[in-house]
């Protein structure tokens, strides 16, 4: 199996339970690990054989746009269900970061896992 990272990735929604969070756009930072198995991308140098991940970077961009969650949870869960369908991930990692939420911490959010990485080479 071989792993698609796209590291710190930083988009801006609503998120919060608080109802001043409600009336204003804050910055999450994601990291993502993408199960697929990139050797027949290599071994034709044919980007539409693996995940394209400039492709699924805007695609985040325009769910954190298009979406507003009270909770951090709600967003990674509904992302990776995104992703997972529209790109046929068969298995992610997804971190949500959300800075500044704690003031003592650098920043709070969820790691999740959803998939199964059988069946990836």
């Amino acid at each position: 199996m071989d792993l698609v990272l796209i590291e710190s990735l930083a988009v801006d929604t609503v998120i919060g339970v608080y109802d001043w969070e409600r009336t204003i756009t804050q910055r999450l930072t994601l990291d993502l690990t993408l199960a697929t198995d990139i050797r027949p991308a290599a071994a034709d140098d044919d980007i539409a054989r693996t995940l394209d991940y400039a492709a699924i970077s805007e695609r985040i961009q325009t769910f954190a746009a298009a979406h507003d969650f009270a909770l951090v949870e709600t967003f990674a869960e509904r992302l990776a269900a995104t992703l997972r369908k529209e790109f046929g991930i068969a298995w992610l990692r997804l971190v949500v970061r959300k800075p500044g939420a704690v003031p003592a911490a650098a920043a709070v959010g969820v790691s999740i896992e959803r998939g199964t990485r059988q069946g990836v080479a």
